[in-house]
């Protein structure tokens, strides 16, 4: 297993995760996505897009608001049950949740206080004075913006059950404890669904959204070794939840949630219907009748999901008595999917036949031009940060028209007309 420094220093290097702040020193449990990471998580979020809304017709898609009404988290239970234990060391002052640290502080061994709930619901105000009556707070999920919308949804897609609504955004959480580099911050991105069912069908629901959420990652090139399903305890299950299963990635600080899919029950809704005073109950016609349905939620960390295919998709290897380092990212995941190169950078034409291929290709894939090193080092940057195809443009590609496809992973390489290349590469790329 790579170890998380190693994972670290790639994505500074490359360009994939900065420090927040960095010229400041930094913020701490906060980041910044470079260029590379940027492409990654629009890709991850696009992939897990296309397969829960594109390609089923009982999901469709929301944007719901960051800030929303205080009431809704007061309905939610939000303002009462967000809690966290915190305990402070007498000694260092610093702080901990207290079902995370045995009776000493971990870091100096003081003696710690007695613990205290402490909620993580980021506060602010909405206006020019700041009293009690604009308090607002940062969302702490996205669902909450689903569930108050579930009957406008409803009604303007004319959707009957079983149905979903999925979404992707920002939530924030007043961690006290964050860390393990992008795993656990305090802004962070989830990809969630609230899937609508008649209650008596949620179990048998629950079990095929947790089988499809867990094959999704194996889709994506995730290795099924490093993947588990864990069931939450009783004691361990949120507020509203009936049951609840973990899908966990063996993370180097070892096996950590990826993704939670609950079984959220009729929680939502009754309670927005009873704090709103606005029906949100779903009237049958089949059955003519009026009922709360019960919600399957599927709700997974983007930040964490793209550690996970950056930590899976790193291997080393030997290759002629040098270190490769290499990504192996599914082609949909990839940040770069094509990179040309021409071979000499002090031949005008060469270089104006590789700049011609690349602006080809570049309205169909994320596309690297690069003439600042030697070819193999050129390879070696391109394995580093997961490219699939790597064009090479050679001084016989004037003469012939031709230019060579090296592939990622196999290194093997095969010679194409150039005005071939782009539909090769596009077939290759598919999925």
């Amino acid at each position: 297993m790579v170890s998380m420094d190693t994972i670290v220093s790639l994505c500074k290097r490359r360009g994939f995760i900065f420090q927040s702040s960095e010229i400041y020193g930094g913020f701490a449990s906060t980041w910044d996505y470079g260029p590379l990471g940027a492409e990654l998580k629009r890709n991850v979020k696009n992939a897990w897009w296309r397969t829960v809304v594109q390609e089923r017709d009982d999901i469709v898609g929301l944007d719901a608001a960051i800030l929303m009404a205080t009431p809704v988290w007061a309905a939610s239970g939000h303002l009462e049950a967000f809690t966290d234990p915190l305990v402070d060391c007498k000694q260092c002052q610093q702080r901990f949740r207290a079902d995370k640290v045995e009776e000493r502080c971990p870091n100096c061994g003081g003696e710690l206080t007695e613990a205290r709930q402490f909620n993580m619901m980021f506060k602010t105000f909405v206006g020019p004075v700041e009293d009690d009556a604009a308090v607002a707070y940062l969302r702490p999920e996205t669902a909450q913006g689903i569930f108050v919308n579930f009957s406008s949804v409803q009604a303007t897609m004319r959707k009957k059950l079983p149905f979903g609504i999925a979404q992707i955004g920002k939530a924030f959480r007043n961690e006290i404890t964050p860390g393990n580099f992008t795993f656990r911050t305090r802004e962070f991105e989830q990809m969630e669904i609230e899937y609508f069912v008649k209650p008596g069908t949620d179990e048998e629901w629950h079990r095929r959204w947790i089988d499809e959420r867990f094959e999704w990652y194996v889709r994506f090139g995730m290795r099924r070794e490093n993947l588990r399903l864990r069931e939450h305890e009783p004691d361990e299950l949120a507020h509203y939840a009936r049951s609840c299963y973990d899908v966990e990635y063996q993370f180097p600080m070892g096996w950590s949630e990826l993704e939670g899919i609950a079984n959220r029950t009729d929680y939502d809704l009754r309670k927005h219907t009873e704090r709103s005073n606005k029906d949100l109950s779903y009237f049958d016609p089949e059955t003519e009748e009026r009922y709360f349905p019960y919600v399957i939620e599927p709700s997974g960390g983007v930040d964490r999901t793209v550690l996970a295919f950056l930590i899976d998709a790193y291997h080393e290897e030997k290759v002629r008595k040098q270190k490769r380092r290499v990504l192996r990212f599914h082609p949909a995941l990839a940040p770069i999917k094509v990179a040309v190169l021409p071979l000499l950078r002090n031949r005008p034409e060469l270089v104006q036949t590789a700049r011609d291929l690349a602006a080809r290709l570049r309205p169909h894939v994320m596309t690297m031009y690069d003439d600042t090193a030697s070819i193999g080092r050129l390879y070696r940057r391109q394995d580093e940060i997961g490219t699939p195809f790597c064009v090479t443009v050679d001084v016989d590609s004037l003469e012939d028209g031709q230019a060579t496809i090296r592939e990622r992973d196999s290194m093997e390489q095969v010679r194409l007309p150039i005005a071939e290349i782009p539909d090769y590469l596009m077939e290759k790329l598919r999925w």
